[in-house]
């Protein structure tokens, strides 16, 4: 398939006398601008099913690599269903435990860049490393599904700013600045904070993302985070996988006092699929799920089988209510609402959550959710905008920043000092 509207930048726009049904102007936006999603975790799932050795792979269909005797669920990414799913680019996640000691997760992720990098060159026919705006559209224009590569977590950088630069080196082109751990230099949206957002030392590795083109992340930071990046940054940020706060009030979702800054950032949030992000009941029943946990475990200390049949009973009689793609339109609807239809891309975090929305199970199900954004009158150009635009004018926005700022000197920090 040939993605040739994109590089003329063209509109596949309808004669104004003909009606159009949603499914023909979701297909429409589609094939002239494919859906660039902005986290998608293969990467992990190379490393904890395969130990990285992929040489026996069939990532052309990864359909039967469950195993439902020992509870492991089948991938939901392949090349197939990929192309079904009119993905035309992909930032893949380089993502490595926040448990693991920083020096140990700097080593991981140097991993993880050489096994997506290595997954890449096993499909040249399919897939291509994109490192600029331009590579983008080469790849996708050559057919190919453009490849990105995005750090998950500031532990991957060890603290050090110089690591960071040689992941840039290395093909990195985002970082997450936390993921589920408060560092020594932010705060994380799930952890206790300890510094009211970002040290001194944070906020000068935003700016030193900025000054080298590495796009700022702030998915799974603390709000106070996302205000100081929002105050400091020089470049568009993003957030690669959240929701809206005011829809489900997890804490990893953006609260309308983010989303509303975000015009004048010009940055984007990709909305995701993670049912406990999206539905606000799936979000109760997990709090009622932890809750009665607790309960148990305190009720049966030391009988630890107990508490697994008695938990077992609860989960029978209170099922995890389903999240929707209904659902997942509502949160870009209010992101629409608050900080408008240009700030809008999808990161859908598939093989990072072990199930999404039905009609959304896996990365061919991209289309359904731009057939009922359009059921609900999204017009071609929103919807090109919130699959493949928004996210090219971001990047090459930040591209342009680092032109603009190329003759400051890199920011130095002493080597092993304490953040």
């Amino acid at each position: 398939m040939k993605y040739w509207p994109l590089i003329a930048a063209g509109l596949c726009v309808a004669s104004p006398g003909l009606a159009q049904s949603p499914e023909e102007v979701a297909d429409a936006a589609l094939e002239a601008a494919p859906v660039w999603d902005g986290h998608n975790d293969v990467p992990i799932q190379l490393r904890a099913r395969y130990g990285n050795v992929i040489g026996d792979l069939d990532f052309q269909d990864t359909t039967d690599t469950g195993d439902e005797a020992n509870d492991i669920r089948a991938m939901h990414t392949d090349l197939a269903r990929l192309r079904a799913g009119k993905v035309g680019a992909q930032w893949w996640s380089v993502y490595v435990s926040a448990s693991l000691d920083e020096p140990e997760a700097v080593q991981a992720t140097i991993e993880q860049i050489d096994v997506t990098k290595r997954l890449i060159a096993r499909y040249p026919n399919d897939l291509g490393l994109a490192l600029t705006a331009d590579d983008v559209e080469r790849e996708m224009a050559a057919g190919r599904i453009a490849s990105l590569l995005g750090m998950e977590g500031g532990h991957s950088i060890g603290s050090s700013l110089a690591v960071l630069r040689q992941t840039y080196a290395l093909g990195a082109r985002y970082m997450t600045l936390t993921h589920s751990k408060t560092l020594s230099w932010a705060d994380s949206s799930t952890d206790t904070p300890k510094h009211g957002g970002l040290t001194s030392f944070g906020k000068d590795l935003v700016r030193e993302m900025n000054r080298i083109g590495m796009l700022v992340d702030l998915s799974h930071v603390s709000e106070a985070v996302m205000m100081d990046a929002l105050d400091i940054a020089r470049a568009p940020v993003i957030f690669s996988h959240s929701n809206a706060r005011a829809i489900n009030g997890h804490a990893r979702n953006v609260p309308d006092s983010v989303l509303a800054r975000l015009p004048a950032n010009g940055g984007i949030i990709m909305v995701t699929f993670v049912p406990g992000f999206l539905s606000e009941p799936a979000r109760q029943w997990n709090a009622n799920r932890a809750g009665e946990k607790a309960r148990l475990e305190a009720l049966w200390r030391g009988q630890p089988d107990e508490v697994t049949r008695l938990l077992a009973e609860w989960d029978a009689t209170n099922p995890l209510p389903q999240s929707s793609i209904a659902e997942t339109a509502d949160h870009i609807d209010h992101v629409r609402k608050i900080a408008g239809i240009d700030a809008i891309g999808i990161g859908g975090d598939f093989d990072g959550i072990p199930f999404a929305p039905p009609g959304l199970e896996d990365v061919s199900g991209y289309p359904a959710l731009f057939t009922e954004l359009a059921r609900r009158g999204y017009t071609q150009s929103d919807l090109e905008k919130i699959s493949f635009r928004n996210m090219m004018r971001v990047m090459r926005a930040a591209e342009a920043a680092k032109a603009e700022l190329a003759q400051l000197p890199p920011y130095e920090y002493p080597a092993g000092e304490a953040r």
